[in-house]
């Protein structure tokens, strides 16, 4: 039995470096994956890199683009300060939006492409009529039931993303579960739960992957736009969506309030596209698409 995992192994291993070696041709994939890496440095040290108090105020230096490395805000708080700090809210949000998303829609979905007919239909409709529902408004209706917040404002995204995943895993199960290995699986009594999470889901990882990647970037502009509306963080908590509602407010007078965060949330954002691009150009068309065609 080991030497057949030893086997396996080795076989793997050509994969992921033929995978590694696709994904680097993709210049601008690579990019954006340093960006993103960077990213994370950042929003998990940020007291390494912000020169100040993301929260301090100094009401004598309010407004003035010639202080500090981006200038100050209406509270004479440091915008650089603010900025990496609020690199932590929108990677937290994108992954709370994601973690809800991905946990409900793929299960959901494997199950529906594994067992298909009476169940996958009613499990699609629930996913179609959830689709149906814009995301602005339905985030708005859970806002005001659970209050404004970060993670009220991400799980109502999340919930509104679940069809995302939800069709990508069905599409996904539905291929696999024709092949032989899955056959042979049930011949040898293993349960529809052990055959489904053991050997369904490891070989519908690919296309997952670059849908969450693609997800993190949509989360982040969600995220930005519930804040923008004064719905997301609270204040004085630093955040990208907040900066650009402060920044709107005072537009004539300080102009360079909105550069810093827009371009911010420009950046990730493209980040990760490209890298979900990337990830789906390495994996190949016919695995993202979950067909033999």
């Amino acid at each position: 039995m080991s030497v057949d995992q030893d086997e396996m192994r080795l076989d793997a291993r050509p994969g992921w470096r033929r995978l590694a070696r696709r994904f680097a041709a993709n210049r601008l994939a690579v990019v954006g994956l340093l960006v993103i890496v960077a990213l994370a440095v950042v929003a998990i040290l940020p007291g390494l890199f912000a020169p100040h108090d993301p929260d301090k105020q100094d009401l004598l230096r309010k407004l003035r683009p010639g202080v500090g490395a981006l200038g100050t805000d209406e509270f004479g708080r440091d915008l650089l300060s603010r900025l990496i700090y609020g690199a932590r809210v929108s990677l937290t949000a994108g992954a709370i939006a994601v973690g809800v998303a991905a946990g409900a829609g793929i299960p959901l979905g494997i199950i529906a492409g594994y067992h298909g007919h009476r169940t996958d239909a009613v499990l699609s409709r629930i996913s179609e009529a959830l689709q149906s529902v814009p995301a602005l408004i339905f985030a708005l209706t859970v806002i005001s039931v659970l209050g404004p917040g970060l993670v009220n404002a991400m799980i109502a995204v999340g919930i509104v993303t679940v069809p995302r995943f939800f069709r990508v895993a069905r599409a996904s199960a539905l291929d696999v579960s024709g092949n032989t290995y899955i056959e042979a699986a049930r011949a040898l009594g293993c349960s529809s739960s052990r055959i489904m999470w053991r050997h369904v889901l490891p070989n519908t990882l690919g296309p997952l992957v670059v849908q969450i990647a693609l997800t993190l970037g949509g989360a982040i502009t969600a995220e930005a736009s519930l804040s923008f509306l004064g719905l997301g963080v609270r204040p004085p908590t630093a955040s990208w969506g907040a900066m650009l509602t402060d920044g709107a407010k005072n537009v004539n007078r300080a102009p360079y309030l909105v550069y810093a965060p827009g371009a911010a949330i420009v950046v990730t954002v493209l980040a990760f596209m490209y890298v979900g691009d990337g990830l789906r150009q390495a994996l190949g068309t016919q695995q993202i698409l979950g067909t033999d065609n």
